[in-house]
């Protein structure tokens, strides 16, 4: 009979899963490497926590597949003293690896539940450059704009004007954009001095960006 793998070694198994398809930004790697993505699921899918698919959490959303928070997080190009917003906290999972890369993460949720849960988890493992905020993250957070990156963790039908007006000249912003139900892409929008220049990187599935709180 086979001997049950450690976390330590299932988490190996998965950054080995990832290089294996492809993924070779070391950077990225090593701050998977540093989380423990079994801290960020449900006790259910604890036996799962480090496979490369997304899990149910709670509120009816789900924290993403790792090769899919690898891929965004290489596109936002974070560095070390880059101020970042997510919207989408969920679990908290892609907030505390953007954590180990940018001096600051700003993470807002509609769901209060989540974000309760997502700071519960954060404290628990250390993290001091992580703020959270329960609210409609379609507007963003104006009170701590303007930021150098964003990331949106749900898919709106086109980039929402009140983020990129909150994003700074020569920052960045990855979403993926596309109806709920149908295809989407995921993108990234860099601003420069002469507008906005888009760039997709690939098709993929998010819950849909909805307004309001819960």
């Amino acid at each position: 009979m086979t001997a049950a793998k450690t976390p330590d070694e299932n988490k190996m198994a998965l950054i080995f899963a990832l290089r294996s398809q492809g993924f070779r930004d070391q950077t990225v790697l090593h701050a998977m490497e540093a989380v423990d993505r079994g801290a960020f699921v449900n006790d259910t899918f604890a036996d799962r926590a480090y496979d490369d698919t997304p899990l149910p959490i709670d509120c009816g959303q789900t924290i993403s597949q790792p090769f899919i928070v690898a891929l965004m997080t290489e596109a936002l190009q974070v560095g070390p003293r880059d101020k970042v917003l997510e919207v989408g906290t969920g679990s908290g999972y892609q907030a505390a690896i953007l954590a180990k890369l940018a001096r600051r993460v700003y993470t807002v949720d509609r769901h209060r539940t989540l974000v309760r849960s997502a700071r519960e988890r954060f404290d628990a493992q250390g993290f001091t450059n992580i703020t959270t905020h329960a609210a409609d993250g379609s507007f963003g957070w104006p009170e701590q704009a303007p930021f150098d990156r964003i990331i949106l963790t749900a898919a709106a039908e086109d980039p929402p004007s009140p983020l990129l007006a909150q994003l700074k000249p020569g920052g960045i912003m990855v979403l993926p954009v596309g109806q709920s139900d149908t295809v989407q892409t995921l993108i990234q929008v860099k601003k420069t001095e002469n507008g906005l220049e888009y760039h997709e990187i690939r098709s993929v599935r998010f819950v849909p960006l909805l307004e309001g709180m819960v």
